[in-house]
């Protein structure tokens, strides 16, 4: 079988002279990009790098970003963008147990590479401090054909998560699994927007553009106007955005100003989402919300398509399992369910386990299924729908955090909310947020919770007023910030 590299760079090479990434309004070429792949090949394999090896990037979303990574596949050698979680130690921690060949680090990042790591570092641009400058080497390399070394049981990719609780783990997968993950039918048409972090899904993003012949404009984070502006200038076709940024970008004052007439689906995941928020969405987005399940351990495993918004019922649910996946449920006393429970699932596309993480490898990975922590069940067409993390339901009864988000969010003076449970305290937290020059009444929260759930839950829930929700580097709810801010009195 080929694994996916050598797909790209035959791709790459059939595109020639054609834009495949543009960055700050400049355009790469597939015959530019995959020079300089070729080129960083030669000068990885000159400092010893090789199959079986780990290459870590702390990267900005540029085209040398992803040339380095590519290099590294294309000798063999395994890839990794490193997440960055916000304490130092946390990051030399996470970087010492992945325990990468070499690290590589560029001017937008540099002040992100914590003290005190033991790999050799190598500098993609001037870098003050790191003497070794990848791409002087591979600049002096030639960049004719080079042979791929890569083997589908050979380490692919490393995907690192956020890390808001303690060290990110990284969940592994070999090429064959990779190539899995990142198969697409060809979508020449497509133009794939990238702003979020490439340590994260959008790296599987930009793969899956390339190998289906379409190009991917690059931006280092999401910011909500441009954003818009994006979309409308480069006539985006495809956008992916965490759930808090979607529900910010459709309650932008400025979306109805910008032409979205381009896009053909914006993808949301990542958290829980009320039904009253998706519809939202659905009603000021237009029909091209395509909702989908999944994680960085198990890949993609459920879509709900943007043709299938078609009635209220399916904004309960995460669409149709993926052919191909396999998804079960075990009750809460551990036998499996057929209907409900906590959400296990098996596919080729899912990661091998976790990088030198064995004691959290056995909990998740058992016997060939990922347990994912998150609750959820079929519905009446057998399509999944997910009901939130099981640590935030626990002990605390049969109502869901997706129930109590839906009802929080439908008062009118509700924007956004969030919902964590402290099973230790035996309550629910909800991050409220109000909209613009508003404010949220907690006691109206409380009454509204107890209307439709009942008196029991409302006494149990704590309202936290916020003036936006705290979020993760990777714009997902904080829990973590939350759970604690809530704790510490300030509600």
């Amino acid at each position: 079988m080929n694994v996916y590299i050598e797909d790209l760079v035959a791709t790459l090479e059939a595109a020639g002279e054609r834009p495949v990434l543009r960055c700050d309004g400049v355009d790469t070429t597939a015959a530019g990009l995959l020079a300089a792949i070729r080129r960083t090949a030669r000068a990885l394999d000159g400092l010893g790098v090789g199959r079986g090896d780990l290459v870590a990037l702390l990267a900005p979303n540029r085209p040398e970003a992803l040339a380095v990574r590519y290099a590294a596949h294309l000798i063999g050698a395994g890839a990794v963008f490193l997440s960055v979680p916000p304490d130092p130690d946390r990051r030399a921690r996470m970087i010492a147990r992945f325990d990468p060949r070499l690290v590589v680090v560029f001017p937008e990042t540099a002040e992100l590479l914590p003290a005190g790591v033991s790999a050799p570092v190598a500098a993609v641009g001037a870098v003050p401090g790191v003497d070794l400058r990848l791409d002087e080497l591979a600049a002096a390399e030639d960049a004719g054909p080079l042979p791929c070394r890569a083997r589908p049981e050979d380490l692919a990719v490393v995907i690192s998560s956020g890390g808001t609780t303690g060290v990110p783990k990284g969940s592994w997968r070999a090429f064959a699994h990779y190539s899995a993950m990142t198969a697409v039918a060809p979508a020449p048409e497509r133009r794939q927007l990238a702003n979020g972090r490439l340590a994260y899904l959008t790296q599987i993003l930009v793969d899956q553009t390339l190998l289906a012949g379409g190009s991917v404009v690059l931006q280092d984070h999401y910011e909500p106007l441009v954003t818009l502006e994006t979309i409308e200038k480069e006539r985006i076709t495809h956008l992916f955005l965490v759930e808090p940024q979607l529900f910010d970008l459709m309650d932008r004052p400025e979306l109805a100003e910008h032409d979205l007439s381009s896009l053909r689906a914006l993808t949301h995941i990542g958290a829980m989402a009320a039904p009253v928020l998706r519809i939202r969405a659905h009603d000021r987005l237009g029909p091209v919300i395509m909702h989908t399940y999944g994680a960085s351990e198990i890949g993609m495993v459920s879509a709900l398509l943007p043709a299938e918004h078609d009635r209220p019922s399916r904004f309960r649910c995460a669409g149709r399992i993926f052919p191909g996946v396999e998804v079960r449920f075990r009750g809460a006393d551990g036998a499996l369910d057929p209907r409900a429970g906590v959400i296990e699932v098996r596919s080729p596309a899912m990661a091998q386990g976790y990088r030198h993480r064995p004691v959290e490898e056995a909990e998740h990975f058992v016997d060939g299924w990922y347990r994912t922590g998150d609750l959820g069940e079929l519905d009446a067409e057998g399509m999944l729908r997910v009901l939130g993390r099981e640590s935030d339901v626990g002990a605390l009864g049969a109502v869901t955090t997706v129930d109590l988000q839906d009802t929080l969010c439908r008062l009118p003076s509700v924007r956004y909310a969030v919902l964590v449970a402290d099973l230790e305290e035996g309550v629910r937290i909800a991050a409220v947020e109000a909209w613009p020059d508003g404010t949220v009444d907690a006691e109206e929260c409380r009454v509204a919770v107890a209307a439709e759930h009942g008196p029991e839950v409302a006494a149990s829930l704590r309202v936290l007023p916020v003036d936006r929700v705290p979020l993760t580097e990777q714009g997902k709810p904080n829990r973590p910030a939350i759970r604690a801010a809530a704790l510490s009195g300030r509600v």
